[in-house]
């Protein structure tokens, strides 16, 4: 089985979305979604993005594939994809002029409790204090 290299795609939300939409917030747990489809195919992720309305064209997209470090692009699902870009559908159509493969892992989100919305709280508001996330 060839290993590909994959691009795992997280969209960023505001802080003050958590409690209506936890995963939206969660990247920690869209990258391991990404991570997992990944290991699940015998592929490796070679570059996590997180971005929000992102240009389909952005080159920061794009320079890993045109450096030959990533093979195709993986998102969570489809909502986190069409937060992430800005055009999820024209993001598609490039990825299909350039051969790049685009997939969606498709997994169950999680359902956050109260205390999994506290700790990606608390993850996301102290960076600057020191705390590592663990």
């Amino acid at each position: 089985m060839e290993e590909l290299r994959v691009a795992a795609i997280a969209s960023l939300a505001p802080l003050e979305d958590l409690d209506a939409d936890p995963f939206a917030v969660d990247t920690r747990s869209q990258q391991a979604m990404c991570a997992r489809w990944a290991a699940d195919r015998g592929y490796r992720v070679t570059r996590q993005l997180f971005v929000y309305g992102l240009r389909p064209d952005h080159c920061g997209l794009w320079c890993d594939v045109d450096a030959g470090t990533v093979d195709l692009f993986v998102a969570a699902n489809e909502r986190v994809l069409a937060r992430a870009l800005r055009s999820a559908g024209e993001f598609a159509d490039a990825c299909a002029r350039r051969g790049v493969r685009l997939e969606l892992a498709g997994y169950e989100e999680p359902r956050y409790t109260s205390g999994m919305k506290a700790e990606v709280h608390r993850r996301l508001s102290m960076p600057t204090a020191g705390y590592d996330g663990t």
